[in-house]
């Protein structure tokens, strides 16, 4: 379905949408900016990235600085409490580059005073001048892409750096004043051990970062590591037995390094949540900029161009693969992204949200869901069991619309 700018702006600004509702939203907005470079592709990536020479870079930035600038009007109306910019290697740019985004967001839109910025970075591809010059424009929070903490698994996920460099990148980090630092981690990676897995991890939390997020590994079809594992490989990746085991051992040993899980994937010392992905798990109000990024505004998705030279023509003016949201996609959105949180969701947020009482929507659901020990209601709160966690995509599938 194309949605014309207008019926945007009529979700931006609280008007009544096509469906006849009206979206007043919190007034609250998340804001993710892309930078779609890397130094080289990793051999499992699957993500809208590539090797870009200094000049593209250079037109990118200032494409993305004019989304960015043209856009604000749209969102006057809105508080902006968390950006992230993600990739590709944000890391990549050059600190010039980053400090004129990060001013574009900062001078466009209405920032609150304790706003959380994070920033990807790529061990290997950060320096102190660019650490400096991202703390000078305002971001607070490093994401550190390690993934493993044993140069064999790096080498065959074809990672750009080692672990010697991520420990250069990590001490940097902190010696240039940054206080919140996110390490992502990833599993079942080929030829990874449940004793391998257990002492990244435990590497990793004795350098006590703030945040910890630890992912399976999905091999996606057309990347160079689906090729290499389905053509005689597949022994290599963990079972699913001891794929489970690492599942259990993070929590575990993380844990006993003061680390709680409050997301399926994602552990943090107490007050170090990442506020900006508890925002898509919430639903929360959130614009993309640059190429391929998405957007929620109201009850409408939608994501910019995805045709670098397209996206480059119209600086993300024109998007792609817009939807308006019915009811029962939104209450089953609230279902399945709040239920990733360990805290679970909240009956009377789904009552203020959508006008119906959660069991009359979702009780029937919920009392079979319970009887199978997949969730577990408590007042207010339901959640997902441990056993649900392990299950998860089958409990959420649950909630879909027919």
């Amino acid at each position: 379905m194309t949605i014309s700018a207008n019926q945007r702006k009529d979700s931006i600004n609280g008007k009544r949408n096509m469906n006849g509702r009206v979206d007043l939203g919190d007034k609250k907005l998340g804001i993710y900016v892309h930078i779609p470079f890397c130094v080289k592709k990793c051999r499992y990536c699957d993500f809208l990235s590539a090797p870009c020479d200094e000049a593209g870079k250079e037109e990118y930035v200032k494409a993305l600085i004019r989304e960015i600038q043209e856009s604000a009007a749209d969102f006057s109306g809105y508080q902006v409490d968390t950006v992230f910019v993600g990739g590709g290697t944000p890391s990549i740019l050059e600190p010039g580059q980053m400090k004129r985004i990060l001013m574009a967001v900062r001078e466009n839109y209405n920032l609150e005073q304790y706003t959380e910025c994070t920033i990807e970075c790529n061990p290997g591809t950060m320096t102190e001048q660019k650490a400096e010059a991202w703390l000078e424009a305002g971001v607070n929070r490093l994401s550190l892409g390690l993934q493993s903490a044993n140069d064999n698994e790096l080498c065959v996920l074809g990672r750009v750096h080692t672990v010697e460099e991520f420990l250069d990148s990590y001490l940097m980090a902190r010696n240039c004043g940054f206080q919140n630092i996110n390490v992502d981690l990833m599993n079942a990676l080929p030829y990874q051990t449940l004793d391998s897995f257990c002492a990244t991890l435990r590497s990793v939390a004795g350098l006590a970062p703030e945040h910890i997020s630890v992912y399976s590994l999905i091999v996606e079809e057309n990347t160079p590591l689906y090729d290499w594992v389905h053509s005689g490989n597949e022994d290599t990746l963990p079972s699913e037995d001891v794929e489970r085991k690492m599942y259990y051992s993070a929590k575990r040993i993380l844990a006993e390094y003061g680390y709680e899980r409050y997301e399926i994937s994602n552990y943090a010392k107490k007050g170090y949540e990442c506020r900006h992905n508890l925002g898509y798990w919430e639903r929360k109000e959130y614009a993309g900029f640059g190429l391929g990024a998405a957007s929620l505004v109201g009850n409408v998705r939608y994501n910019n161009l995805s045709d670098r030279k397209a996206y480059m023509e119209c600086s993300g003016r024109r998007k792609e693969n817009e939807e308006v949201l019915s009811r029962e996609d939104e209450m089953a959105e609230f279902m399945f992204l709040g239920l990733r949180k360990t805290a679970g969701i909240s009956k009377e947020k789904f009552y203020d949200s959508f006008g119906m009482k959660y069991e009359e929507v979702y009780g029937k659901v919920t009392k079979e869901l319970t009887k199978k020990g997949l969730i577990h209601e408590e007042g207010d709160t339901v959640r997902l069991t441990e056993f649900g966690i392990d299950v998860s995509n089958v409990v959420m599938a649950e909630f879909l619309p027919e």
